[in-house]
């Protein structure tokens, strides 16, 4: 009883501490979305084209496989499709098939989403530095 005791009080420590990081990522993903949205984007499609921006791929591509991007941005492979779907609507990104894997897609910047990527980059960075530094 005593073990079962030690258990079921032991994690609640670890329960706070989930707790405060997701605070801190709702807090953050907010502000940054609050920020950006003056610039069309949110802080998924900032992701995203930072991703593209500081490649290169795996590869040594200039554009990215929706997979290895996904694997960056946290994101489903569905929810990226869509994502990547706007900010091709958006010229921000290309997309083309993978001459090594036809059944790939690739994913570039274009120039327009290299700018933005380029104006938009100082103000992520500076709420990230806002909202994350220690004693923030």
């Amino acid at each position: 009883m005593a073990a079962r005791k030690s258990e079921a009080t032991a994690p609640s420590g670890l329960v706070e501490q989930w707790r405060d990081i997701l605070a801190v990522h709702a807090r953050t993903m907010c502000e940054l979305d609050r920020e950006l949205h003056r610039h069309g984007l949110g802080a998924s499609d900032f992701e995203v084209l930072d991703v593209l921006a500081e490649g290169p791929a795996e590869d040594g591509s200039d554009g990215f496989r929706v997979q290895e991007i996904a694997a960056q941005v946290h994101l489903s492979q569905s929810a990226l499709s869509r994502l990547i779907g706007r900010l091709e609507k958006d010229g921000l990104v290309e997309r083309g098939m993978c001459s090594e894997d036809r059944r790939g897609v690739r994913v570039c910047l274009t120039p327009k989403g290299r700018a933005l990527h380029g104006e938009v980059r100082p103000v992520q960075r500076a709420v990230l530095s806002r909202m994350l530094e220690p004693g923030a």
